[in-house]
Parts: C-alpha cells; sequence; structure tokens
C-alpha cells in the first residue's frame, strides 16, 4: 500500500459509511425497525464494494453509527429545518424515503458535527444520491444541503 493508497483508505471508510447510515436511515423509515437492531444488522453483514450499485463497501463504522443515532436523536430539529428550504406543498416527509433519508443524514452532518467540512459533507450526500438515483435528485440534494449549510454554518461560506 503506497502512501497515496493510505490517504485515501480513511475516505472510502467515511464515504461507504455515509452510504450505509442513509441506508440504515431507510431501512428504520420503511420496516420501523429500531436504531439498535438496524445498526446490528450493519455492523455484521459484510457489504460489496460497488458505490454505485448502493453498496456501501468496508464502512467506518463509528462514522455510521454517529450519523444513525445523531439523525434519530436530533430528528426533531432536523425536520423542521429541512422543511424551512423545501417547498410548502412537499415537505420532508412527503419525498421520496430515500431522498429523505439522504437528506437527514446530510443535514445532521451539516448542523451537528461541526469537524466535517461543510463542503465536503455536502459532496459526499450528493455522491450517495448519485448512487441511487439519475442526475435530478443529486441537484435537488445539493441545493437542500447547500441553502441549509449557509444557515448552519455562514463561516465556512463568507470567503
Amino acid at each position: 500500500m503506497s502512501a497515496n493508497d493510505n490517504n485515501k483508505y480513511p475516505r472510502e471508510r467515511r464515504s461507504a459509511a455515509r452510504l450505509g447510515a442513509v441506508q440504515a436511515l431507510y431501512q428504520m423509515d420503511l420496516s420501523g425497525s429500531d436504531v439498535g437492531e438496524t445498526l446490528a444488522q450493519f455492523s455484521s453483514r459484510a457489504s460489496g464494494e460497488n458505490f454505485e450499485d448502493g453498496q456501501c463497501g468496508e464502512a467506518d463504522y463509528r462514522h455510521l453509527k454517529d450519523v444513525v443515532d445523531g439523525v434519530v436523536r436530533e430528528q426533531k430539529a432536523i425536520d423542521p429545518a429541512v422543511d424551512k428550504i423545501l417547498d410548502k406543498a412537499w415537505p420532508l416527509h412527503r419525498l421520496d424515503s430515500t431522498v429523505r433519508a439522504i437528506l437527514r443524514a446530510g443535514a445532521y452532518e451539516l448542523m451537528f458535527m461541526d469537524r466535517v467540512p461543510a463542503k465536503v459533507a455536502i459532496s459526499e450526500y450528493v455522491d450517495v444520491a448519485d448512487a441511487f438515483f439519475g442526475p435530478e435528485e443529486p441537484r435537488f440534494v445539493n441545493g437542500v444541503l447547500n441553502h441549509l449549510a449557509r444557515q448552519a454554518r455562514p463561516k465556512e461560506f463568507s470567503e
């Protein structure tokens, strides 16, 4: 493994964690399973390496768990913040379940994980949307998360 590979590995694991978090949130949303049960499934199963097909590869499980637990814990703050950005006729609960999971996970990182640069979080969740959808949804996710990031972290966008 070269030094360059060493630098990519944590990023790839973090990307996989974000994809896994979205999958876990989606599963919880549709099945009504609780966070502990869902995370236990994600920690024990081996996922494929094809990100484009929605497989998450070897994930940074701690980051995955932080995002999923955080979304569940902070959902009462996240959902209204996202709803303020969305068209009043299409609030968060009316969106596709996968898009809803992506927006909640991205919003959690933007609102509660200051150690993650806003532009990195936005880019990563746009990539997740791109793994599941055509061009419309990734653009939509980018617009919503960008708007939220500018509200939540104006200093990162003041330059």
